[in-house]
């Protein structure tokens, strides 16, 4: 993957891509041949748009360099655009509970894989450096964000909402998993640069290196907020509990380089005022 994002070695990455839809592709066929009437149709709608999409990646890598960019978001909305296709006129059958599972649990790795970069960055630190008075409040703001971003995730029953919804409101919550995702592991990427500017490795300013962290943690909390939590809050406080976390994080930027164990403390009281109101609605 190193190689496919500087573009030394593309065919690697899109011949193992090509792979995993082809056993994708082989499942919908073996669905539609178990199907009839508008199932069927749907399943061959996916294997067919499977099929073109992947032909397109195979075209992108045959395309000089310059294509490159211009192709990747070309066939990234393509990629996307296959499920809203196929399911406009039959929705196939799905489990709400597993798939607020699965989802859930892809949240854990990406949140788990931003407490292990999190963890180097400071064992790097300390080892190479003897700063453990300047990277320890660090580690503490980022557990502190991390452990409050899991709890906030899986604090309602998202999968009591998806089961009454409809295509196009289970399409955009699956999509804006993107940002959740996306966020989750910037707030690792960002623990590590605020690691390094603390120790003088990296050439930015505080501010820029607290931006790095209080930044993708305020856009987890806003994209937890808009895909899961508002659907369950039952009145404007409780509603605003997450927003407000969120713009607060984001002043912690300027907190200098206490910004990242700031960070932390607004994500635990977060936690803690969402306990207390939760509490308090069931009294």
């Amino acid at each position: 993957m190193p190689d496919a994002f500087d573009g030394t070695d593309r065919t690697t990455a899109i011949v193992g891509y090509l792979i995993m839809r082809i056993a994708l592709t082989c499942q919908w066929l073996r669905a539609a041949s178990g199907e009839s009437g508008a199932a069927r149709t749907t399943a061959l709608q996916y294997a067919a748009g499977l099929v073109i999409v992947q032909a397109g990646w195979i075209v992108l890598l045959l395309m000089p360099a310059s294509a490159w960019i211009p192709g990747f978001f070309v066939l990234m909305i393509a990629e996307l655009a296959v499920p809203a296709i196929a399911e406009r006129n039959h929705q196939t059958p799905w489990h709400p509970h597993h798939i607020a599972e699965r989802y859930g649990l892809f949240t854990i790795i990406m949140l788990g894989e931003t407490i292990a970069a999190a963890t180097i960055a400071v064992q790097s630190g300390i080892r190479d450096f003897d700063a453990a008075d300047l990277l320890i409040p660090i580690a503490v703001g980022g557990v502190l964000i991390v452990f409050s971003a899991l709890w906030i995730y899986f604090a309602v029953p998202i999968h009591e909402y998806l089961a009454d919804q409809g295509n196009r409101a289970v399409l955009l919550w699956g999509y804006g998993h993107y940002f959740v995702f996306g966020s989750a592991a910037a707030i690792g990427a960002g623990i590590e640069v605020a690691v390094e500017e603390a120790v003088g490795e990296a050439h930015i300013s505080t501010f820029a290196a607290s931006a790095a962290v209080t930044i993708p943690a305020a856009m987890f909390l806003i994209f937890v907020w808009l895909m899961h939590s508002r659907h369950f809050k039952r009145d404007r406080i409780e509603q605003a509990v997450l927003p407000v976390s969120a713009i607060l994080v984001l002043a912690c930027t300027f907190a200098g380089h206490w910004a990242v164990p700031l960070a932390g403390l607004v994500a635990a009281g977060t936690v803690g005022v969402g306990v207390g109101l939760s509490t308090r609605s069931k009294s």
